[in-house]
């Protein structure tokens, strides 16, 4: 294996953040990433949700869905002990976890084409930061956007309202803080929907979540947003995915071995 070239501005973990709407595949590929990518480990939105009595109220119904159901100072603090430690801060159990998700659809000789293209990088390269990856469904709204800037690389999911409705209504529920919850009849229609096109519709050309992502916006903000043909498809998800974190390691260890060359 090439010798890791380190220099004093390398960061001690490479922060990736994956958001888009409920139901988009984020957690799945998260998972996937993880199995491809060594020393990689996830951190979830879901894991930093207020307590069940502490969920605000809409309508009547609670709301899951919205920046107010979540500890946004210990998402922070636990992303900034991240940048700053390269670890998950210890004290963090994963609730998320307990949490199923759907058949991926992804063939096994692609998912292990995959890791031996990503393995060669690794050796040509001498890469060995750590990743993490932080899933959520909000993480890339202007009001997070102090939250935004911390990930050193954000991509952005996109599903449609039926798929979306669909997958989120055939779960079963989710395992939260101090219960389980279920989605009562018609929660994605009033709550789910509207929370995501109300915090994502800035991405979007004329604001229709339905249209193309605006790609001036997204290079502004420094979003990778999925393109068409991998909607609906992991495996074209994971491509994606992971051509763009390929090009960021030989960048990023490009970048090292000039600094660490400069300093000699």
């Amino acid at each position: 294996m090439a010798e890791a070239t380190t220099s004093p501005n390398t960061p001690p973990i490479l922060l990736i953040g994956i958001s888009g709407p409920s139901s988009s595949g984020k957690t799945t590929l998260s998972r996937l990433l993880r199995d491809i990518f060594p020393s990689t480990f996830i951190l979830h939105l879901d894991d930093f949700y207020l307590t069940d009595t502490e969920i605000p109220l809409k309508d009547g119904i609670q709301d899951w869905d919205c920046l107010e159901s979540l500890n946004l100072p210990a998402l922070h603090s636990s992303l900034i002990y991240m940048r700053t430690h390269g670890t998950s801060p210890p004290d963090l159990v994963s609730k998320e976890d307990q949490n199923s998700v759907g058949e991926h659809g992804v063939d096994d000789s692609f998912i292990l084409t995959c890791k031996i293209r990503i393995s060669k990088v690794i050796e040509k390269t001498g890469w060995n930061t750590p990743i993490a990856i932080v899933d959520g469904f909000l993480l890339f709204s202007e009001s997070m956007a102090s939250i935004r800037s911390l990930f050193d690389v954000k991509l952005f999911l996109r599903t449609s309202y039926e798929t979306a409705k669909r997958r989120r209504e055939a779960r079963s529920g989710y395992v939260t803080l101090e219960g389980f919850w279920e989605d009562p009849p018609g929660y994605v229609d009033r709550i789910v929907w509207p929370n995501y096109v109300q915090g994502h519709k800035f991405l979007f050309q004329g604001e229709n979540v339905h249209a193309e992502l605006d790609e001036g916006v997204c290079r502004q903000v420094g979003i990778e947003g999925m393109p068409r043909e991998a909607e609906e498809n992991m495996q074209n998800c994971l491509r994606w995915s992971v051509g763009i974190l390929e090009s960021v390691i030989e960048k990023a260890s490009a970048c090292s071995a000039s600094s660490s060359k400069i300093l000699e």
